[in-house]
């Protein structure tokens, strides 16, 4: 089995891949990035790198023996002027700022080439842990009714639509009504929207309707950034009053699964997986 790398910012993410690796039995060396450093990480071989040590993040993959690499965690775009470069990005520099123009997965794309062209196998987080992919159809909770699916359909078109823009993953809707759009601040942030907005235009604890969907951007890099829910996920639908979440199968990862599935009986909020080719 191949040594992996996992090149990790913050959250329970590159934890969650680290440990499924490890529980498989294949060998795991964490590379925590400067300024993003997640502590759960310290329970597994690690050390720190910074963003701009390209070169010698490469001579210290050949040296550890790792030939499969996954990017993994939350890194919020950096400030350029601030990044300690050695050689090798110092050179690669011209290209990320170029790429940069074009959103953070374009960046992230220069990247993954380079690791590439160095003959490393630069591979998804589904793909390092599969067990945290969404499957198809209910996963938790009750199965959509009617209405609660054309809520699910108009969300994931507009879904589709931002992510072909390049500006997010997530939309709520309710009866109908787009009641949010996820953009910079994140699913977290866009849920505290909505539960800060009249409960005539949304549901309630006692009342609960209007669905939150995610799905990975048509232009995305699918080794970079899928579509990510946790705990919190279910907690902050919960305060919106919605009924359920939509993810696209095999496009979005749960982190532990187990409690995101006694949050959905305890709440009351249905988990259903979508198919891909819904437009």
């Amino acid at each position: 089995m191949k040594k992996l790398a996992i090149i990790a910012g913050l959250g329970d993410l590159p934890v969650s891949i680290a440990s499924a690796a490890t529980a498989r039995g294949q060998a795991v060396h964490v590379f925590r990035l400067s300024g993003f450093e997640e502590k759960q990480l310290e329970a597994f071989d690690h050390e720190t790198i910074g963003l701009g040590q390209i070169g010698h993040l490469v001579k210290r993959l050949r040296k550890l023996g790792c030939e499969q690499v996954v990017m993994a965690g939350i890194v919020k775009r950096p400030n350029f002027t601030d990044i300690k470069l050695d050689l090798r990005g110092a050179k690669l520099l011209p290209r990320v700022l170029r790429a940069a123009r074009n959103g953070d997965d374009a960046l992230l794309r220069v990247v993954i080439a380079e690791l590439e062209a160095e003959g490393f196998e630069v591979i998804a987080a589904e793909t390092a842990a599969s067990e945290l992919t969404i499957e198809e159809g209910v996963v938790f909770g009750r199965a959509p009714d009617e209405s609660e699916m054309t809520d699910l359909r108009k969300a994931a078109r507009i879904a589709a639509e931002m992510g072909r823009l390049d500006i997010g993953q997530g939309c709520v809707v309710c009866d109908g009504l787009v009641l949010a759009v996820e953009a910079q601040e994140g699913t977290d942030r866009m849920l505290e929207r909505v539960a800060s907005l009249d409960e005539e235009i949304r549901g309630g604890a006692g009342d609960r309707k209007g669905v939150l969907v995610k799905r990975p951007k048509p232009i995305q890099e699918r080794r970079i950034d899928l579509p990510t829910i946790g705990p919190a996920t279910i907690e902050g639908a919960a305060q919106a009053g919605l009924c359920g979440i939509g993810l696209e199968a095999e496009g979005a990862l749960l982190l532990n699964r187990d409690k995101i599935g006694a949050l959905c009986e305890e709440k009351g909020v249905f988990l259903f997986g979508f198919p891909k080719n819904w437009s």
